[in-house]
Order: C-alpha cells, then sequence, then structure tokens
C-alpha cells in the first residue's frame, strides 16, 4: 500500500519552480484533502477543479496538479500559499499514473473489458472462471467488486485514486487475478492508464452515451484507447469479430504490436459452431487449437455463449491452459441483473431482468430468449432520462419489432418529466401499453403471461433504486417480479 509520506519527484511528478513537497496523500475532492496532500484539480464538463484549488490549499495541500488553465484560473492563491504546482498537458493520465505509485500494488494478472453491452457479464464470467480454476480472484464494475473479496463502487470504472486504492487493497487481501470494465467514459479520462494489463478485451459496439461522446466516431475512439494506448505491446486483444467494428479493433491492437485472439461465430481463434436451446440453458460446440468442444451452458440468451467465449479467450490471454478453461462452462451462473431468471408462475412462465438499456441490448436480450420460449413473449422498456435522448423511440422499436406484446413503463426518470420520456419510447412501439409506475407495469406483465410464455423486464438490471428528481427511491425489479408471481399466484400470505 503507500508509504505515510514520499517525495513528489518519487511520483514522478516536477514542480514548477523545483519544489519537491513531500506528500502524504492523493485526493480529487477538495474536501477530503489533508495536510501534506496533493490535489488533483481536473477539467471538468461544467467546472474546472482549480476553482477548489484555494479550498484545498486552507486544508492543507502542498502540491496541486493540473493543467495550464487550472494553473491560472488558482496561480494567485497558490503563489501566496508557497504551493508546488505541477503542470500536465494530460493531467488526467499524470493523475492515473501517479495513483498507481502511490498506492504501488495491484493484482499480477489483470484483465479489461470495453464495448456497448456485455462488459459485465464477460469480467464476471472471466472471474468466475478463475475461481474455479482455483485462483483467488474478483471482478470490478457495474456491480461493484465482486468475487473472493467484495467492495462497493460508485462508478463502472472508477476515478484513478478509488480505482487504484481498490486494486491495492484487493492485492493486501491476498488477490492476484482481476477483471474489470473499461467504461467509454473512463477510458476517455484516461482512469485505467495506470493499471497493468495482460489482456483485454472487445464485446461491440452499439449506440449508447452520445450525451457525452457526442458523435459515434468519438465513442469509438474512447472504447479504442484500451488497445490503442492502455494495453500494453505485450499485452494480448480478445475480439469479437463478428462485430463490423472487431475488425477496426483488430488493426488497432496488431498496430500497437498487441498479440490478437479472434473469437467469432464466423470464424475466429475460438470459434462458435453451434447452439442447441432448452428451456433452462444451451449446448454448445466451439474450436480452439484445432480442436473441438461440446459443453454445457446453464445459461438463457443465445448471446451469453458470445460473453462467455470471449471470457474464455481473455483467461487463455493469460496463461491458463484451453481445456482446463472450457472444463468450467457447465459451473458458470447467471450474472446478477442479466437475464436473471426473477420468478416462475405456477403455470410454467417465466420472468426474467436483464439491465439491456440500449436499443441493440433490447434487441439482442429478446432475440436471445427467443429459442428457449415457446409461447408468448412480452417485454417491460423505459428509457432513463438525462441520457441520450435519441434511443428512446429505437427502444420501443427494439421491444415491438421482437416481443408479442409492450409495456412502456419509467426506468430512471431522474431530472425529465417521466410522461415525456415514455412518449418519446411510444414512438417507437405505438401499439404498445403504456403503465407510468413500474411496479404496476410488472405487476400487469406477470398477470399476462401464461404457460410457456416469457417476461422480460429490461433496463434496470442488479439496480436496486430508481431515481425520480434528486431522489433514489428503493425499487428492484427482482423483488417485484417475484412479489407480482406471489401476488398473482396466491403465495402471499
Amino acid at each position: 500500500m503507500s508509504s505515510p509520506s514520499v517525495s513528489l519527484s518519487s511520483l514522478g511528478l516536477t514542480g514548477r519552480g523545483g519544489g519537491n513537497p513531500q506528500i502524504t496523500g492523493l485526493a480529487v475532492d477538495s474536501r477530503a484533502v489533508k495536510p501534506g496532500f496533493l490535489f488533483a484539480a481536473m477539467p471538468g464538463s461544467r467546472m474546472h477543479g482549480a476553482e477548489f484549488i484555494q479550498y484545498a490549499v486552507r486544508m492543507g495541500a502542498v502540491a496541486v496538479l493540473t493543467d495550464a488553465a487550472g494553473a491560472e484560473i488558482a496561480r494567485d492563491v497558490m503563489a501566496e500559499a508557497g504551493t508546488t504546482v505541477v503542470i500536465s498537458d494530460t493531467p488526467r493520465e499524470a493523475l492515473s499514473r501517479t495513483a498507481a505509485l502511490w498506492f504501488g500494488a495491484q493484482p499480477s494478472t489483470m484483465v479489461a473489458v470495453t464495448g456497448t453491452n456485455g462488459k459485465t457479464s464477460v469480467s464476471t464470467f472471466v472471474r468466475q472462471i478463475w475461481i474455479e480454476m482455483g485462483v483467488s480472484a474478483v471482478n470490478l464494475g457495474t456491480t461493484g467488486v465482486e468475487g473472493a473479496w467484495t467492495a462497493p463502487l460508485a462508478h463502472t470504472t472508477p476515478e484513478p485514486i478509488t480505482l487504484h486504492r481498490t486494486l491495492a487493497e484487493a492485492a493486501s487481501n491476498g488477490i492476484t487475478h482481476a477483471a474489470m470494465e473499461a467504461s467509454s467514459h473512463g477510458l476517455d479520462q484516461r482512469r485505467l492508464d495506470g493499471v497493468i494489463l495482460k489482456a483485454a478485451g472487445f464485446t461491440n459496439f452499439t449506440q449508447d452515451h452520445l450525451d457525452y461522446h457526442a458523435t459515434f466516431e468519438a465513442y469509438f475512439d474512447a472504447k479504442a484507447g484500451l488497445f490503442a494506448r492502455v494495453l500494453p505491446e505485450d499485452g494480448t486483444a480478445v475480439i469479437n469479430i463478428d462485430d463490423p467494428k472487431g475488425v477496426d479493433m483488430t488493426a488497432i491492437a496488431r498496430a500497437r504490436g498487441c498479440a490478437v485472439m479472434t473469437v467469432g461465430r464466423d470464424g475466429g481463434d475460438l470459434h462458435l459452431k453451434g447452439q442447441r436451446f432448452d428451456a433452462t440453458g444451451q449446448d454448445l460446440r466451439f474450436s480452439y487449437g484445432g480442436k473441438d468442444y461440446q459443453k454445457r451452458l446453464d445459461l438463457i440468451g443465445g448471446f451469453q455463449a458470445e460473453n462467455v467465449l470471449l471470457a474464455c479467450g481473455l483467461v487463455i490471454a493469460c496463461g491458463a491452459d484451453p481445456a482446463h478453461v472450457f472444463d468450467t462452462l457447465p459451473h458458470l451462473v447467471t450474472v446478477r441483473g442479466r437475464m436473471q431468471l426473477a420468478a416462475t408462475r405456477d403455470n410454467g412462465a417465466a420472468v426474467f431482468v436483464d439491465y439491456a438499456h440500449t436499443p441493440d441490448a433490447v434487441a439482442t436480450a429478446l432475440q436471445a430468449m427467443r429459442p428457449h420460449v415457446m409461447g408468448r413473449l412480452v417485454a417491460i422498456v423505459g428509457a432513463g432520462g438525462d441520457r441520450d435522448a435519441g434511443k428512446r423511440p429505437l427502444m420501443g422499436a427494439a421491444a415491438a419489432e421482437h416481443a408479442d406484446l409492450v409495456i412502456v413503463t419509467d426506468d430512471n426518470p431522474r431530472s425529465e418529466d417521466p410522461a415525456t420520456i415514455r412518449a418519446a419510447v411510444m414512438e417507437g412501439a405505438p401499439d404498445a401499453t403504456e403503465v407510468g409506475d413500474r411496479a404496476e407495469a410488472i405487476l400487469r406483465g406477470v398477470d399476462a403471461i401464461g404457460p410457456g410464455d416469457a417476461l422480460l423486464v429490461a433496463g434496470k438490471g442488479h439496480e436496486t433504486g430508481q431515481t425520480i428528481g434528486d431522489d433514489v427511491l428503493p425499487f428492484d425489479d427482482v423483488e417485484q417480479a417475484s412479489v407480482a408471481v406471489a401476488a398473482l399466484d396466491g403465495r402471499l400470505a
């Protein structure tokens, strides 16, 4: 873990004017600053962190890491206090590498996964495979830190200080292997640049987060940073070549000098040749290294095979024996909130909960469920407020195209008018039933399914709260589905 005090230069930083104070800690929040700290004042979309340098100095910061604009904003404050300033053209990258040096340790074998959909599933399956093989492992991301050691996380890819503190704590608790999600925000903000990876994976690329990235090109460039910048030259890229952008990612990784392992249905080093579906899972036939394999997956959804094989590729890329890796497949379990069986009605109809919150994810989830379902497929969808508004009618259209019955409800409206959001979703699904209250929508969906039918509640997955305005109200789709089934089947006492 960190030393009580180290010089600024030992963290790879050079202060203007030659200052080299002893650093006792790092902070990106001025309220967390203590005497002797380095305060990182990062540029932001709404405000520059340099606006808080005055408060950090009052709290005892002896050095500030920022860019030229930040240094100019707080020039007088730092000059009067005698604070050492470190100016970087890429302050976020500098912070990431500084945090890595400060906290020191991280699990010796690390992989990262990027893509619009599937990051949580792939990283979780990597962790499950490692643990099945007797390795002390965790995964980090949307669901926090899970596995042989657990901890909460506020973001999919935390800011560098939190990330490297977490990695160091994991290492100190005996964790040797870790798989993490690499979000486009995290990559764009250089949060992973101090992480030492052995392999990196790419799942797919579809519309999402255009409220942040503004264009598809910027969104893709952010994700491509995992292979163009973060993955070391001696690392291995494991890439889904069925996705149109897989070819581009492969070229980027190879241009950097990385080894590439491809995964796909139409070919690839790890080639999925066939699937057979039933009510509780699927059987896979695939090849690797000139040898064919057939394994059982107790997972619903054809796309789960792609996620699992990508996870296998990452584990193999880290040095594991392929046959041993494939032997773990029958033991893998559903990721929380991802195609999770929430409840089963007395008539046999099943209710699933999934985190699908993009048009492609909704379409993929419903298409993947279809081979498992003999009767009708019912979908409950919504869209989040204060996020990419362009995908709302596309969400409705995806549900309408692939489900037999659609109910449009509220997701996390946040600061927006829920009715306005629902109306946008309904543009893509004009024949859908609109039910604003999410609990009522789930109850109606459960009431609608009969023998052989299935219900997919999409959007919130593992989340246990619903954000309305400034409030986060307790709400768990799995719990609501269970309550609805119990009430309609007369199981409530």
